[in-house]
């Protein structure tokens, strides 16, 4: 088993393209581009989406361009439609319980109140698929007063996108793993990266 769906969550529009929340779409934006792999509009999975091959397996890049709440209907449509299972997709998405310039790799658990991995949870009908969570950080713990709401959907300091840019670098340098089926040393890589 490998992955073979790479799924960036975010919102569409200018108006969220630099929010917290789009977290995902960064980190596939910035696949895309090492890869030189074009995402382009797929109206049957409501994405953009691309294929490219990450260490010579055969890899789809997607960002679901519906709101993030409805992100399980481009990912459960390219699954059943190419025929990928749960365990070989990796949701790659924003993390309010780590802090920026941390990444970590999980497969399966709870949505942790994420309304896009609810949905996708619900399109895929099961929570095993590959996670890949960004961290951007809590208010609380940033000394903000935001609400959490108002919080993924603004720009982060500069600082802090600095350390997600960083967070970012480093699950870059995993992807080749994870598409051969190496999780454990991917994991192992990505955990202890500085």
């Amino acid at each position: 088993m490998s992955i073979r769906l790479i799924v960036g969550l975010g919102n569409p529009g200018a108006e969220y393209e630099q929010t917290r929340h789009n977290a995902g779409f960064w980190l596939v934006d910035n696949l895309a581009l090492a890869q030189s792999c074009r995402l382009a509009r797929e109206s049957r999975f409501q994405a953009l989406a691309g294929k490219t091959m990450i260490a010579g397996q055969e890899t789809w890049l997607l960002e679901p361009q519906t709101f993030m709440n409805r992100s399980g209907l481009s990912v459960g449509g390219l699954a059943r439609f190419y025929k990928i299972a749960a365990d070989e997709v990796l949701v790659v998405h924003d993390e309010l319980d780590l802090a920026p310039g941390v990444a970590r790799l999980k497969k399966g658990g709870s949505s942790g109140g994420h309304n896009g991995l609810k949905d996708i949870t619900a399109a895929l009908g099961t929570p095993d698929y590959w996670r890949l969570r960004i961290g951007i950080g809590h208010p609380r713990q940033l000394n903000l007063q935001q609400a959490v709401v108002d919080f993924v959907l603004h720009r982060p300091r500069r600082e802090e996108q600095l350390l997600i840019d960083e967070a970012i670098a480093h699950s870059l340098d995993v992807m080749p793993a994870l598409c051969e089926g190496k999780f454990e040393a991917a994991m192992m890589k990505l955990h202890t990266a500085k």
